[in-house]
């Protein structure tokens, strides 16, 4: 697929501009609150992306966004060698996993699940600050080594699949093995979430049926747009509610997650 709808020069203009637009303000929302792939996902399908190729396109397009992060939080990350060496295969093999499933599903298939990812995906981001402070309550990251291993893969195995709200489900599935600082714990979740989303995208780049689904233009766009959103994100973090945005992206997710279910009926 070379461009989202095939027509005229200006329409493909046209979409360009939208999807680094809804990049742009995914890659905000990520800075500040978290949720991004809530705007980005629904924004391509409604640019006419069918939705493999859509959540395909999302996974690549978002991986400076991931990087940013986990450099950003490279300091906490002291100390956690053998920690790291423990989950991030575990987490490159889920992120494989889940791009391979995402592939074989179909797109009938995948459109009838879209819409309960898209609930879970809200109600995470929703209970997002719930899952913090359970994090922080005292005796709960006793260490479960088994545990920690099978709850990052499947976590990570949903972050190549869909991806949306999935550090909210890895801070989850580490809290289950580490006892530690929200902060730490925080900062090996992005490290997760930048390999689970980079191996996902290399899966896609590499996998024949998905190679052909990626809209290089689109991506690129995106890129772009995300970047700039994260940059200008950062700034304005300091002067924005994370709760009140929080608020304002769930209600879309919920929103959208509902009109997908009518449209199963």
């Amino acid at each position: 697929m070379t461009a989202i709808i095939p027509g005229p020069l200006s329409l493909a203009t046209t979409q360009l501009v939208l999807a680094a637009l809804a990049a742009f303000a995914a890659g905000m929302v990520n800075a500040i609150a978290g949720g991004g792939s809530l705007i980005t996902f629904p924004a391509l399908v409604a640019l006419g992306l069918p939705t493999v190729a859509a959540s395909v396109t999302n996974t690549v397009a978002m991986c400076p966004g991931y990087f940013g992060a986990a450099i950003a939080q490279r300091r906490d990350l002291s100390g956690q060698r053998a920690r790291m060496l423990r989950v991030l295969p575990v987490a490159a093999a889920g992120g494989a996993l889940g791009a391979v499933l995402l592939v074989t599903t179909g797109d009938r298939a995948f459109a009838v699940i879209v819409p309960f990812l898209l609930l879970i995906a809200s109600l995470l981001l929703g209970f997002g600050d719930a899952i913090k402070r359970w994090l922080l309550a005292p005796h709960r990251g006793r260490t479960h080594g088994v545990l920690v291993v099978v709850a990052v893969g499947l976590a990570a195995t949903y972050g190549g699949y869909f991806g949306a709200a999935m550090g909210v489900m890895i801070l989850a599935a580490l809290a289950i093995g580490f006892d530690d600082s929200l902060v730490r714990i925080n900062a090996l979740k992005q490290t997760i979430s930048l390999v689970v989303n980079v191996v996902a995208a290399l899966a896609f780049i590499v996998l024949p049926d998905s190679r052909a689904r990626i809209p290089w233009p689109v991506v690129l766009a995106m890129m772009i747009g995300a970047l700039a959103g994260g940059a200008l994100g950062g700034v304005v973090a300091s002067r924005v509610s994370p709760r009140l945005l929080r608020i304002g992206i769930v209600t879309l997710g919920l929103s959208i997650s509902a009109v997908y279910f009518v449209r199963l009926f």
